[in-house]
């Protein structure tokens, strides 16, 4: 690796980390395939259902989960608002 790699020190080990990293991870990061596929690339979509099925449940005002509470309502608010409350339900029975 050279060319207008720095020639050494902190900044060229760097450089060769994000380097290697493009390099291994370029098979996911065909965009304009992805695209064309109409699939999201970004994070918004993936943000945006974390705010409208977690947060707006989990922090109203004054409420404390524990761990295992929020995780059994994040389970149950998905089911619902995805369209498979029956398909929870059934799976636990």
């Amino acid at each position: 690796m050279s060319g207008i790699l720095p020639a050494r020190g902190e900044r060229r080990k760097q450089a060769i980390k994000e380097i290697a990293y493009f390099r291994g991870n370029a098979s996911r990061m065909r965009y304009g395939e992805f695209r064309r596929q109409g699939l999201f690339v970004g994070s918004g979509v993936v943000e945006a259902g974390c705010k409208t099925i977690i947060s707006k449940r989990l922090k109203q005002s004054g409420m404390q989960w524990t761990v295992r509470g929020a995780n059994s309502i994040i389970a149950l608010r998905s089911a619902y608002l995805s369209g498979r409350w029956e398909e929870f339900w059934e799976q636990r029975a």
